[in-house]
């Protein structure tokens, strides 16, 4: 156990008989853990493995190599299209996660594995992704912008390109990419 985790396990949540089972069961794991991004982060060898978080409606556990588990049983969650390497294991109740113990502890032993083996989650390229045509216009016009585009990680160029795609109408994406290009021009993330 983290002291510097504790205060998460205290705090008054509908979660917490559901979080203090789940760590109860990852500290009898081979991992270390620490906070991260505010929630107890469990890691192997330095890299994260899984994390405890809740929201409005469930808690969950996310595997952050979930993508890699053989999910025979069907109970890891993709929290949504765009997401490609994480999956969850939902709960509303502290119940549940008694129910599933014991697959719990497979799921985890595997993950542990997978990071243990040094697997890599095959992420698309970013030109896999939708290229809103208000951004590929100025792209193709100001080729400062393009360079500037292309030297960022890929990991910042895909949230641009799901941040420009996502919204339905062609003002509200032009807005966006208007918004956006000083902030790639300065080599900068969206959330940067």
């Amino acid at each position: 156990m983290n002291p510097a985790v504790d205060f998460f396990f205290d705090q008054d949540s509908p979660w917490q008989p559901v979080y203090k089972k789940l760590r109860k069961i990852l500290l009898r794991h081979e991992l270390v853990e620490e906070l991260k991004w505010g929630v107890p982060c469990y890691t192997y060898n330095h890299a994260n493995v899984v994390l405890i978080h809740g929201f409005k409606h469930y808690c969950a556990l996310l595997f952050h190599k979930g993508a890699l588990l053989n999910d025979a049983n069907g109970i890891l969650i993709q929290q949504t299209a765009n997401v490609q390497a994480a999956r969850q294991i939902r709960f509303t109740r502290a119940s549940e996660v008694t129910a599933l113990e014991k697959l719990l502890k497979a799921y985890i032993s595997e993950a542990i594995d997978v990071e243990r083996s040094g697997l890599k989650v095959a992420y698309k390229s970013s030109a896999e992704f939708t290229l809103a045509e208000e951004f590929k216009t100025r792209l193709d016009t100001h080729p400062d912008l393009h360079a500037a585009f292309l030297a960022l990680t890929p990991g910042r160029q895909r949230a641009y390109l799901l941040y420009f795609s996502a919204a339905k109408q062609a003002r509200t994406r032009a807005a966006r990419v208007e918004k956006c290009l000083p902030k790639i021009l300065a080599g900068k993330g969206l959330d940067d």
